[in-house]
């Protein structure tokens, strides 16, 4: 692995290991592609958590050791996944009915982008193929809570959080948190309010990678990790 590589595997470790302490008792939370399928990994056994997946499952477990894993089970990152305790397997069609309905509590989504008021590109990339928008849509519209994850800007060092989107939205919804590996944004009334930074950031460096305006907040603090 490359220096590149690992900086940006700590960076999604760092990112699904923050979103653990939004996620609350009893709660049902939908993980979505990319760093969103690494949450699993840690929450606490006893965490009351309820993972959901797109491709029909309540009650995601932990990845496997490589002894135990069994292909059969996976997320709806492609990845292996364990099931929990009282977990339960359905399918797409009766997944899909449940966000619908509106019975997500949470959504934790990837991005390419967002803007400064929140609003959401995560399916498409203009000029490139896109193999389908899966459930993005459907979780945008519906889930209780958006939270998204994705690092704070591009391979080629391109903010992802913009002032406008250049790529194709996915709806009118918007995201409640964005959480990257150097800040936390909560989203009031459609303006973006910067919460927490990591401890080897700053608010200038934020700025500097940030299109997006945003106001820091009074109560500014350091990026909780479980």
């Amino acid at each position: 692995m490359s220096v590149v590589d690992n900086k940006q595997s700590i960076d999604r470790v760092r990112i699904a290991k923050r979103i653990v302490s939004e996620l609350h008792e009893g709660a049902v939370v939908n993980l979505g592609v990319g760093i969103p399928s690494l949450i699993q990994n840690y929450l606490k056994p006893d965490s009351k958590v309820f993972l959901q997946s797109e491709n029909g499952l309540l009650g995601m477990g932990p990845t496997p050791n490589k002894d135990e894993i069994d292909m059969n089970l996976i997320s709806a990152s492609k990845q292996p996944i364990s099931l929990g305790v009282g977990a339960s397997i359905f399918s797409s069609s009766d997944s899909f009915a449940m966000i619908r309905g509106g019975h997500i509590d949470i959504a934790v989504m990837g991005a390419l982008q967002v803007s400064e008021t929140g609003e959401i590109a995560n399916w498409a990339v203009p000029g490139k193929d896109i193999l389908g928008v899966g459930g993005a849509m459907d979780l945008v519209a519906s889930a209780k809570k958006i939270i998204i994850t994705m690092t704070h800007v591009t391979k080629e060092n391109t903010p992802k959080i913009v002032k406008k989107l250049t790529y194709p939205t996915s709806g009118i919804r918007t995201a409640d948190l964005i959480v990257t590996e150097k800040a936390v944004f909560r989203n009031g009334n459609g303006e973006l309010f910067l919460e927490e930074i990591s401890n080897d950031t700053s608010v200038d460096e934020v700025r500097k990678l940030t299109d997006a305006h945003f106001r820091v907040s009074e109560n500014l603090q350091t990026m909780r990790i479980e």
